[in-house]
């Protein structure tokens, strides 16, 4: 019997760390990076000392939680970059960066750097600027993308979109595709020839009352 007992003791160990990183994407994902380990944590059901020692530090934890959302960010900008149409390349990432940040406030933030421990997220964000200026320079060659537009306009964007985050959770994905849509026709240099591309659908929304609304 106690042959088995090594093999036993890592099963334990990876149930534990899968249910701390399911735990860690629901809890940072719905209430940011300021979320508490502890939170994780109880979450997870497992002790803050198990926690810690699969994570040992917030900043581990993070940067494994989001390493599906990077990995996807990285391939983002590839496509962006290896498409032969500068301007649906730019479209795309902006689509793309737009629906990341809407599927969990966690990695918005990390993304935007708000939290230092989120720092190794920085190279992230410097290559996707990075892409954005290079197909923003290349888009704009074509006449398809306005002269004005500089990288800053999608730090921009992005912060406006993290109002989206406050929309109930099911209309959060949907009202992202329709604000990016309507942010690309404002990059656009002049209107699209012939009937103009439909909107994605509009979410059903409706505005929180004040406690002292009767």
């Amino acid at each position: 019997m106690t042959s088995h007992l090594p093999q036993t003791v890592r099963s334990d160990a990876r149930d534990n760390r899968a249910r701390i990183l399911d735990a860690a994407r629901a809890v940072f994902g719905e209430e940011g990076l300021g979320a508490p380990m502890r939170e994780v944590a109880r979450h997870a059901g497992v002790g803050p000392a198990t926690l810690y020692r699969h994570f040992p530090t917030k900043q581990a934890l993070i940067s494994e939680t989001f390493a599906e959302q990077r990995r996807a960010c990285h391939a983002a900008v590839r496509d962006a970059l290896t498409d032969t149409d500068p301007w649906r390349g730019f479209r795309g990432l902006v689509e793309r960066i737009c629906e990341l940040h809407a599927h969990s406030r966690g990695f918005a933030d990390a993304f935007m750097t708000a939290f230092p421990e989120a720092m190794d997220f920085a190279a992230d964000r410097e290559r996707t600027l990075h892409a954005v200026a290079e197909l923003a320079r290349r888009a704009q060659e074509t006449g398809r993308l306005r002269p004005g537009f500089v990288v800053d306009d999608l730090i921009l964007m992005l912060m406006a979109h993290r109002g989206v985050q406050d929309a109930p959770r099911a209309a959060r994905v949907t009202a992202s595709r329709r604000f990016a849509a309507y942010v690309i026709e404002a990059f656009r240099a002049a209107p699209e020839t012939g009937a103009p591309t439909p909107l994605p659908p509009a979410p059903r929304l409706q505005l929180a009352r004040s406690p002292s609304t009767p």
